[in-house]
């Protein structure tokens, strides 16, 4: 096995990596998310066309996290929305039309104010990053990483459910946005000042009707 390319700078990055414990949250692969149960949350795995996701890393505390995040009012109710405006915000991402894979069933609703949620899973081309900012929400200024789903995986520390997960979004990728199954190792991060990466239709609410909706894959 070839060792894992990737430079000085990222080593250092990596060496303050932090995992947060595991949820346990129960993985629904391709189930629509039951009437009455609330999507509070969308996250995404954003595919480079060689394979490789972007992976976020807050460099103050060494959390890993892929973009996503809360359903804002603005997104009226629509995950696909809901991740298009966060990849923006907290990586200046732009992104193709997003594929629902499942969701997270939180019955805890540690998102919902104690009642039980859905927190939405969806695959996405990315097509372009922008100059590197801070989340405007946050105030968070992460690190963009682009990494096999596989190492995603361990820098998030998902465990077992999570690389049931990374399967889910890699064969979905491998079926609509044509990315090759097994993924460039190389970690790689991306250049400050932006570039693009998979030139195409960028993703916004209202452009594919039904297309980010829970249980839309065609």
């Amino acid at each position: 096995m070839s060792p894992i390319e990737y430079s000085a700078e990222i080593s250092e990055l990596l060496g303050k990596v932090r995992r947060r414990p595991t949820a346990g949250w129960p993985w629904r692969p391709g189930e629509q998310v039951p009437a009455g149960l609330p999507v509070k949350q969308s996250w995404g795995w954003l595919f480079a066309p060689d394979g490789r996701v972007l992976t976020l890393v807050n460099p103050r505390d060494g959390i890993c996290s892929l973009p996503g995040g809360s359903l804002e009012p603005e997104d009226g109710g629509d995950p696909a929305a809901a991740l298009a405006r966060e990849a923006v915000e907290e990586a200046q991402a732009l992104i193709g039309r997003p594929y629902y894979l499942g969701y997270l069933y939180d019955r805890i609703g540690s998102a919902n104010g104690g009642h039980e949620c859905a927190r939405v899973r969806m695959a996405a081309a990315l097509r372009a990053v922008g100059p590197s900012v801070a989340d405007p929400a946050s105030g968070r200024h992460y690190r963009r990483l682009l990494v096999a789903p596989g190492l995603a995986v361990e820098l998030l520390g998902w465990g077992t459910p999570g690389l049931r997960q990374a399967r889910a979004a890699v064969a979905t990728a491998a079926r609509w946005l044509g990315v090759p199954a097994a993924a460039n190792e190389a970690i790689e991060e991306l250049p400050v000042e932006g570039c693009t990466l998979s030139p195409g239709v960028v993703y916004s609410a209202g452009v594919h009707p039904g297309g980010g909706r829970p249980g839309a894959l065609g």
